[in-house]
């Protein structure tokens, strides 16, 4: 004969309940308070001439970045208050922190006017793009623009790959071109892909295994590896779009164009 439980059974799980519920909307937001810490140790440890180590919390902040995403929709968790939250700790880490890194390790030797002028057009970009993907969260099955993280996570990647901070006036202008070029390519309006469906499908074993290979590939040969996949996610919107142009462009069109040309 099956007892039925008390109220005073019943009141305890209702209590552990709730307690389990406030701890899952909780979660997200210690990932992204975690964020923001990346965010002000990268440039407390720019200013104190740690570069490296400015890399690596910004690296480390996109992870934790994805984490709480990823985690807050897992747990049907999401809040207005979170999101907020998010993009808050993505203009500390991904905004200011690589801006300040991007002037004080490459722009040092430009002249002081141009280098404040990339690095702030870096931020109120990335401000902008955070801004703008607020208005068009969960509406969009692509990013439109360079993601703020990636823009972010490529500076960093450039400073993690050569190490020694730029001396010379033709590396310092060419980083300030390429600050310049992905602080626009965040307000741009290409399309970049989304990580945020990608699920383990039928070819499950072969995502586990491009994966595994990343992680060692990162571990192992970290400057080379993270330098080319932000050079390549970074590049990805701009040659998508030209890919697309050329698609569109009908067969006859060349054949008219020569034609054309001919009569003239």
């Amino acid at each position: 004969m099956k007892i039925p439980p008390d109220a005073t059974d019943l009141d305890q799980q209702g209590t552990r309940r709730r307690r389990l519920g406030r701890s899952v909307f909780v979660l997200p937001g210690l990932f992204t308070v975690g964020n923001i810490f990346c965010g002000y140790y990268a440039i407390l440890a720019t200013m104190h001439g740690h570069y490296d180590q400015a890399a690596y919390a910004i690296g480390i902040a996109i992870i934790l970045d994805m984490l709480d995403g990823r985690i807050a929709r897992l747990t049907n968790s999401s809040t207005d208050f979170g999101l907020q939250l998010d993009s808050l700790a993505d203009v500390i880490s991904f905004g200011i922190a690589p801006s300040v890194l991007a002037l004080v390790w490459g722009l040092s030797t430009v002249e002081q006017r141009l280098a404040w002028t990339a690095a702030f057009t870096f931020t109120i970009c990335g401000a902008m793009r955070l801004a703008r993907f607020n208005i068009q969260a969960g509406h969009l099955k692509h990013f439109v623009g360079l993601p703020i993280p990636a823009g972010g996570g490529a500076i960093a990647a450039i400073v993690h790959f050569f190490g020694d901070p730029v001396k010379n006036p033709v590396g310092a202008n060419l980083m300030v071109a390429g600050v310049f070029f992905i602080a626009f390519l965040m307000i741009s309006t290409l399309r970049y892909s989304s990580l945020k469906h990608l699920t383990l499908g039928r070819k499950s074993h072969l995502t586990i295994l491009i994966i595994a290979l990343l992680m060692a590939l990162i571990i192992f040969y970290s400057r080379p590896t993270l330098l080319a996949l932000a050079v390549v996610y970074v590049l990805s919107g701009p040659v998508l779009k030209l890919y697309t142009m050329v698609r569109r462009r009908k067969p006859g069109e060349e054949l008219t164009l020569a034609d054309s040309m001919q009569h003239h």
